[in-house]
């Protein structure tokens, strides 16, 4: 009798997100970074994040704090971490690799020594005959008198070669490798080019699998063939569907400006979780119509099967900025003509599924950074009163500022007259509510007892009876329930307000 041998496992992924440290972290690289991670996590993998930091006229160590500002919020982990800048000497040596192979050449023409394609009489640039047909003898003196150069790869002319790989979102992919130029490894002072230090850092790395935005779609046919060139098997490549505001234009940190950050959404007042939610479902679907979803709910649910192709667009309004040379602050914002709607819906949903004690340890620190002097006890009494009515954690200011302060700001007296009443019918209800609130406990069964049974001695409805207390120690008609309001409020902060609200009226 003979065993089968027992199957083998299929290696855990590894996935990268790359990030290049140029400006902010943008919601299209925060949605890269969430899809990878959700991949490596349904897939018990390994997430890795990869400083893309050899642009050094660029890069600024602003933006590398910004990425992992915005990373540190979004509260989602990797495993490995490097700076590309570090592994120099790893990229050079794919490139010395792949120039012995005879599969680079040395380009000594001083207008060639960048990576990008060049245009002329006859059209894109796609090589120099004379310096790609330069025999090795003369490449090699060249070099060896110090005159500069780029190194440039050989891009197969002959023989109709086609460029293939197959993308899990977009499918098969090819292209004429006659169409696309001899690209540059190393620039002339030796830096590597974006396209051999991504390879050279992904296939040392192991990365399994390349998920990034579909603008990177173009350069991995470069990328297989430096691969191949190298001796690899290159990665799984995922192209993710781009992000784009309502005009159909890509995101743009340039022309969108702050809207496109990830910091503005946390400064705004969004839930990471939420947004993470949100950021997920432009692009992606979990096939069933689920839309709010937490964290295990999406690791469990994704895959790149339910990446979708078409562009997602963010139902966003321009940013406004009022004053010029000054960074817009959240308080700048009107969230309904700012945010997607399913942003702040979600966002909203999220706030609402959160455990009290949760919550109001999330809103405690803007209020007291907003300068109210405020104990964690009565943040937790005053969170169960506002959850309902915030989408935003921010506007814990505006929804309960009457808790926060001593004395009501102005508002305007009429507002205390209840509807199909009058001022007369106002004072009486707040005289006898000021006498009865004086011996009642400020308990929520009691108030409710004691006020309504006030209206009926009074001859009034308990709207009309409601509304002028409401106003008087709020400040305003629309605000939480009124007998949990007094229970928070305190009888003392309850009586002086309806006490200023008869002299109002009086």
């Amino acid at each position: 009798m003979s065993l089968s041998p027992a199957p083998v496992s299929p290696p855990k992924p590894r996935v990268r997100f790359a990030p290049s440290p140029t400006g902010f972290l943008h919601v299209g690289s925060a949605r890269t970074f969430i899809f990878n991670w959700l991949y490596a996590r349904h897939n018990r993998g390994t997430m890795i994040l990869r400083l893309d930091d050899t642009d050094v006229e660029r890069n600024t160590e602003a933006s590398v704090q910004s990425i992992f500002e915005g990373l540190k919020w979004l509260d989602l982990s990797w495993d490995e971490e490097y700076k590309q800048s570090e592994r120099g000497e790893l990229h050079r040596q794919m490139a010395e690799t792949i120039f012995q192979k005879g599969l680079a050449y040395r380009d000594f023409t001083p207008a060639h020594t960048d990576d990008s394609e060049k245009s002329g009489a006859q059209g894109t640039w796609l090589f120099n005959p004379g310096m790609r047909e330069l025999s090795r003898e003369e490449s090699d003196g060249r070099a060896a008198a110090g005159e500069p150069f780029a190194l440039r790869f050989r891009v197969p002319r002959e023989g109709g070669q086609l460029v293939r790989f197959t993308d899990a979102v977009y499918g098969e992919q090819m292209k004429s490798a006659v169409d696309i130029e001899d690209f540059a490894l190393l620039r002339s002072d030796g830096m590597p080019t974006y396209h051999l230090a991504s390879c050279a850092d992904d296939a040392d790395l192991r990365i399994s699998h390349i998920i990034r935005g579909q603008d990177h779609l173009t350069n991995t046919f470069k990328h297989v063939l430096i691969f191949e060139a190298a001796g690899f098997t290159p990665p799984q490549f995922a192209h993710l569907p781009l992000l784009v505001a309502p005009d159909g234009t890509k995101l743009s940190k340039r022309r969108h400006g702050p809207v496109v950050s990830v910091t503005t959404y946390r400064d705004a007042g969004f839930l990471p979780e939420a947004f993470i939610n949100f950021l997920c479902l432009l692009g992606w679907s979990p096939k069933n119509d689920r839309e709010q979803m937490g964290r295990q709910e999406l690791i469990d649910a994704f895959s790149l099967g339910g990446i979708n192709r078409a562009n997602a667009v963010v139902n966003f309004k321009e940013f406004s900025k009022p004053d010029v040379g000054r960074a817009p602050s959240p308080a700048d914002l009107n969230p309904e003509e700012t945010f997607d709607p399913k942003a702040l819906w979600l966002n909203a949903e999220h706030i609402r599924a959160l455990p009290v004690e949760d919550l109001s340890a999330r809103l405690l620190p803007i209020v007291r950074e907003a300068g109210f002097n405020l104990t964690p006890e009565k943040m937790l009494r005053i969170t169960p009163l506002i959850r309902e009515r915030i989408k935003l954690l921010r506007e814990v200011l505006a929804a309960a500022d009457f808790f926060f302060v001593d004395q009501l700001p102005p508002y305007d007296p009429a507002e205390l007259i209840p509807q199909k009443g009058d001022a007369a019918m106002a004072l009486r209800v707040l005289k006898r509510a000021k006498e009865v609130l004086a011996i009642v406990e400020f308990k929520h069964d009691a108030l409710d007892q004691t006020l309504r049974t006030a209206a009926q001695e009074l001859g009034v409805k308990a709207g009309q009876m409601f509304q002028p207390i409401r106003v008087a120690v709020c400040g305003r008609k629309n605000a939480p329930p009124l007998f949990e309001t007094l229970e928070v409020l305190g009888k003392d902060v309850a009586l002086a307000r309806i006490d200023e609200a008869i002299r109002k009226i009086g």
